[in-house]
């Protein structure tokens, strides 16, 4: 039986989630991680949508994004995870399924929930276990906003102009929004596993994250 089309308005707001058939890593190393960006990069030129907060995990991928087209952004994201795929088969002589269905879009309000669901993106590897400071973690939208750093995939959050009149003022606030978030008190979304459970199968790599 056909799958059913999925549902994207235009101009709409949405935070998307790809993960790994029955959480396996897709990514091992920095490369992996990089190659991933870069396609994020080149299939977003093709198909344009902006892009707000992201955060690439060893078995799954956030992104908070705003769509234009919805038949573009179904495409970008055919594009990304059928690229990825085929990368990953040539490096790891990988076959089989990859990623566990299509990707997961959950609609997101233009209100103050936007910002809390980009902290949660950026939280997530605090929450795993896999860092104990989010200043180790490169693999995400924090950086651009916690330090400044140009970052060409992200348009800034469209709240955050609001934290500060000058850019080391806004900086400064999203680092302590950060700090003191407490994810279950301000956000409830889509959480796959729980636990050490989701996350046991990462100890097995050893990651180098530079600034």
């Amino acid at each position: 039986m056909p799958r059913s089309a999925r549902l994207l308005l235009s101009k709409s707001y949405y935070h998307i989630m790809t993960r790994g058939n029955n959480k396996k890593i897709i990514f091992h190393n920095n490369n992996d991680y990089k190659y991933y960006l870069n396609l994020v990069e080149k299939y977003k030129t093709l198909h344009p949508f902006n892009l707000y907060h992201y955060c690439l995990m060893p078995n799954h991928t956030h992104m908070l994004v705003q769509t234009k087209r919805p038949h573009d952004f179904s495409t970008f994201m055919k594009k990304l995870n059928l690229s990825y795929y085929h990368y990953y088969n040539r490096e790891y002589n990988w076959t089989g399924h990859f990623f566990q269905g299509r990707y997961k879009s959950q609609p997101v309000g233009k209100d103050d929930y936007f910002i809390q669901c980009g902290k949660y993106i950026e939280l997530n590897p605090i929450r795993s276990g896999l860092i104990k400071s989010i200043d180790q973690y490169v693999f995400s939208s924090f950086y651009h906003y916690a330090y400044g750093k140009h970052d060409s995939l992200l348009t800034d959050n469209i709240f955050y102009s609001a934290l500060g009149h000058s850019a080391k003022k806004r900086q400064k606030r999203y680092r302590d929004l950060i700090v003191a978030e407490t994810v279950h008190d301000t956000y409830t979304g889509f959480v796959w596993g729980s636990g050490s459970q989701r996350y046991n199968e990462t100890k097995k790599f050893k990651y180098h994250f530079s600034k």
